[in-house]
């Protein structure tokens, strides 16, 4: 066995370890350990601990080494905090910004209400969780550190419902959200469906009194699965993008409110089912963009459906193809951008172009917003203030608010 140490993580939460052959990646160390292990194709697959850190502690989950929902709980929260802080600063680095950090929000434990776990058959029954590490093997759940208790507690019945509808060979994805009404479960990559199927999901979604069980687009219950956003409800399509936790949308529309604050047109790009339009709406008006109907359909009925907001306008499109134009930016006072993770490339030049007096910029991949950052920057936009979003605890994964200023 060869002796490694640990120099730092990268930013997917291996140890970057350094020993006889050179570097390689070791999954579930920290910086400054010493490890034994031997590396194949850069990845040293089962590290010994020689020599602990002391940010080390017992990982709370009986599933933990398998599965690979969480890669961090060895670690303190105090660590993981101001790692994830680093890696938001590092990345703007790179690009050579800096702004003052206003402060880092982490979700509590068991507060994740919307997740996508996995589904196959057994000969036994079924498993429903997540993948095993660097694997497509299903780790079934027995519990869940991350997840909402009602969620956890939906497990059994999760996997009724796998062994109803799930072929041998297939596996199914299981999109489920709990929010007031109960939880909402879309799912994909079933059986087709047959009456004797359509009667036994009946069954199973009435004894476990879901909102809503959507399966491959047919939706079997007809609760409606509404959420709070802002003075609005809102029932998102089926397996809809939500954030992950209720703290952590509001640690991100809080920031948000921040930045655009006193803005009297707001164009809110990336707009998804309102997460942002709808709570801003109370003081501005919204035009709100997405590249699918869907989201906008379930945005614009919740605008309709509550009282005393401003005029909210929709429109969908492609941003990453078909950004808004210089021109079609005039007029709003403040943009609020909530790109995917591989960011806004084509649209922040556009941006970048114009005369937007302030920016709102959320993201969920911080070397892609530094990439999208610069672009800014050298249209003359000012980073002034960042927030760090933690939803996703114990995972490498970070959000980003930024404040960006014109002049």
């Amino acid at each position: 066995m060869s002796l490694w140490r640990i120099e730092r993580l990268g930013r997917r939460g291996d140890g970057v370890a350094l020993g006889p052959a050179g570097r390689a990646l070791a999954p579930l160390t920290l910086p400054g350990e010493e490890i034994e292990g031997e590396a194949v194709d850069g990845r040293i697959a089962n590290p010994r601990i020689v020599t602990p850190s002391p940010q080390r502690v017992k990982p709370a989950c009986p599933h933990y080494r398998a599965c690979g929902g969480c890669s961090l709980m060895h670690a303190t929260e105090g660590f993981t905090t101001a790692w994830k802080r680093r890696v938001v600063e590092a990345a703007l680095a790179a690009q050579g910004l800096e702004a003052p950090v206003q402060g880092v929000h982490v979700s509590p434990r068991r507060s994740r209400r919307r997740a996508v776990l996995s589904g196959r058959r057994t000969k036994k029954g079924a498993l429903v969780g997540f993948h095993a590490r660097a694997s497509d093997v299903v780790v079934d759940l027995a519990d869940c550190h991350v997840l909402r208790p009602q969620i956890t507690a939906a497990l059994p019945l999760l996997r009724r419902i796998v062994t109803a509808g799930a072929s041998r060979s297939g596996e199914l994805s299981l999109t489920v959200i709990h929010g007031p009404a109960g939880l909402d479960l879309a799912v994909t990559g079933g059986k087709p469906m047959q009456p004797a199927l359509f009667q036994t999901l009946a069954e199973l979604a009435e004894e476990g009194d879901l909102a809503r069980l959507d399966w491959d687009g047919q939706t079997i219950t007809r609760r409606p699965a509404a959420l709070p956003m802002g003075r609005a409800q809102v029932v998102p399509p089926p397996g809809g993008f939500l954030q992950a936790t209720a703290e952590g949308e509001a640690a991100l529309l809080a920031a948000v409110r921040t930045i655009t604050a006193g803005a009297d047109r707001v164009a809110d790009l990336f707009a998804g089912c309102g997460t942002f339009s709808l709570p801003l709406a109370e003081a501005a008006e919204i035009h709100a963009i997405e590249g699918l109907a869907a989201p906008l359909a379930a945005l614009d009925a919740g605008w309709r459906g509550a009282a005393g907001l401003r005029r909210i306008t929709t429109g969908i499109r492609d941003l990453a193809r078909w950004p808004l134009l210089v021109d079609e930016l005039t007029g709003f006072d403040a943009i609020v951008i909530d790109p995917p993770r591989s960011g806004a490339e084509a649209q922040c030049r556009e941006i970048a172009a114009s005369t937007v007096p302030r920016i709102a910029f959320v993201a969920c991949d911080p070397v892609n917003f530094a990439r999208d950052a610069r672009i800014l920057a050298h249209g003359g936009y000012r980073l002034t203030r960042l927030w760090v979003v933690d939803q996703f605890r114990w995972s490498p994964h970070v959000e980003t608010v930024a404040e960006f200023l014109r002049g």
